[in-house]
């Protein structure tokens, strides 16, 4: 009993204890997770919306300065970090060290990606063969698989197949909803024959997703110059802070809601304040 009442205490305690603090940069941080996420969920939406045979959800507008939504071959890294398939375990995790990454591909004679090899299967592996322990003949199918890719000593009996690529014309929204699909921090990009070309992290997709505030408006500006007539367009101001768009101005109501419907459209904004009033 009085071992349960010590337990509740604590329980209470660390109900009361006041939460830790947020950082300076915490709600910067925040924002942009939360900016990063609207963008994976807008290239899911998009992606199920295509295979349905719908209408795809509507894309971000682009700057006349910077045509064309973001492509991975603009953010991936080249050269492409990677071990051949017959390197042997003690190799690979001096390439990890040196690379300073958790995972890389695994290529053939011909850079053919053929899988991919992580300190997991490293750990894994030694793991195995300490503990000495071996799966029984009913044991479970995982466990056995996992046995007999533990007792490999080079990339190939090691490595996880097949791997998960993306091409380096895919859009970079797209990679990013892969990545998050997939639980991946870093992807190799092939060719379309399937030769690793480079890689890309998924730090770097968040960056290419998540603009500043200025280049949402120079989106949103040239929304307004597509929208609306040469007359009304010069009567509208745009303002954008932390992503949330102000439009202020006087426009006809029936412009007015064709241009909020393509501005909210525009994936990194997070809200738009509709400050227009009619002629």
């Amino acid at each position: 009993m009085e071992a349960h009442e010590n337990l509740s205490a604590q329980t209470d305690a660390r109900r009361e204890t006041p939460g830790r603090r947020w950082s300076p940069g915490e709600a910067a941080r925040q924002d942009v997770l939360l900016r990063y996420l609207g963008a994976v969920a807008t290239a899911a939406a998009g992606h199920a919306a295509e295979e349905e045979g719908a209408p795809a959800a509507p894309q971000r507008p682009t700057a006349p300065h910077a045509p064309g939504r973001p492509m991975v071959r603009d953010v991936m890294d080249v050269p492409a970090g990677h071990v051949r398939a017959d390197l042997p375990y003690r190799d690979i995790a001096r390439v990890l060290a040196r690379e300073r990454a958790g995972a890389l591909p695994v290529v053939d004679a011909e850079d053919h990606v053929i899988g991919v090899v992580s300190e997991s299967d490293l750990l894994a592996k030694v793991a195995f063969e300490a503990s000495g322990h071996r799966p029984g003949p009913i044991g479970r199918l995982r466990e056995r698989r996992m046995h007999g890719k533990a007792r490999g000593e080079t990339a190939a009996d090691l490595m996880t197949s097949p791997a998960i690529t993306v091409l380096p014309d895919a859009t970079v929204a797209e990679a990013a909803w892969l990545a998050a699909l997939s639980r991946l921090k870093r992807m190799p990009v092939t060719d379309r024959g399937g030769r690793l070309v480079g890689v890309v992290r998924r730090d770097a997709l968040l960056q290419a997703l998540i603009r500043d505030d200025a280049g949402i408006r120079a989106d949103v500006e040239a929304v307004v110059r597509a929208c609306c007539p040469p007359g009304e367009r010069d009567a509208v101001q745009v303002a954008v802070h932390d992503g949330i768009v102000e439009l202020t101005g006087r426009m006809p109501a029936a412009t007015s809601r064709r241009l909020l419907a393509q501005v909210e459209g525009i994936t990194d904004v997070v809200e738009v304040k509709n400050l227009l009033t009619g002629p």
